[in-house]
């Protein structure tokens, strides 16, 4: 594999969405987001509610003409990260592509989570809440960001 490359690895459990060779990879870990290029140091991190986005490398494994760059973005939500070798790995809870988003449905998820109310006064539903709110207000920003960019200058 060239040393402008890795391997990634995005799995859920639902099972694996993309193997593939990339150039870099933001990861949206707990803290704050992360980036990675190649050749990086081991680790593991717990991730948070935030966007991954990849960049793709062209892919010396791939018949010719596909997956030869670009790149793609998910909604994910908890899980880890693990670099080992060259071979970035992220198991996470959930994976939404950036593309399968859209301004009307998040809106509406926005609208309802800011409109409910906490079952009970425990911490856990208050904290479930926040996170649902959390959750809708970055699927509308990505479903915003998403259409601005398809719209050009």
């Amino acid at each position: 594999m060239a040393a402008k490359s890795f391997e990634f690895r995005l799995i859920t459990p639902q099972g694996k969405l993309l193997d593939s060779v990339v150039s870099s990879v933001a990861i949206p870990a707990h803290d704050g987001s992360m980036g990675q290029l190649p050749n990086h140091a081991a680790f593991v991190v717990k991730l948070g509610l935030g966007e991954l986005r990849i960049n793709f490398a062209p892919d010396p494994r791939a018949a010719p003409g596909s997956n030869q760059g670009g790149s793609r973005a998910y909604l994910v939500e908890d899980g880890f990260a693990q670099m080992v070798d060259n071979r970035l790995t992220v198991l996470t809870t959930r994976a939404i592509p950036v593309e399968q988003l859209t301004e009307s449905d998040a809106q509406a998820e926005l609208n309802k989570a800011e409109a409910a109310k906490p079952e009970n006064t425990s911490l856990s539903a208050a904290t479930a809440l926040r996170r649902d709110r959390d959750r809708a207000r970055l699927k509308l920003r990505l479903a915003l960001a998403r259409a601005r960019a398809g719209k050009g200058i």
